[in-house]
């Protein structure tokens, strides 16, 4: 699969980058969000500094990154114990 060249503009800066034709997509949604985060922070705070904006939109970004993950080792603990659970009723019926 060949390569893209593309550029993404984030904050009124456009960034050229080279992505595989599977991944465009997402990262134009990406950029997309990005921005709107940006305009969003921007409107809500009366903040024009970019480099702020940036740094707010980075951190609201890890703080969801990090939430999904604690989310996803309960949801991962809640399975192996449901599977060890059924493991065992099954040993019991044999």
């Amino acid at each position: 699969m060949e390569d893209l060249s593309i550029k993404i503009k984030i904050a009124d800066r456009e960034y050229p980058m080279k992505v595989k034709r599977r991944d465009e997509e997402r990262i134009r949604a990406a950029g997309k969000l990005i921005n709107d985060k940006i305009k969003q922070y921007r409107e809500q705070f009366g903040i024009d500094d970019k480099q702020d904006l940036l740094a707010m939109v980075a951190f609201d970004c890890l703080v969801d990154k990090m939430k999904d993950e604690e989310n996803l080792q309960v949801i991962d603990q809640t399975v192996v114990e449901k599977v060890n659970r059924i493991n065992q009723l099954v040993s019991q019926a044999l």
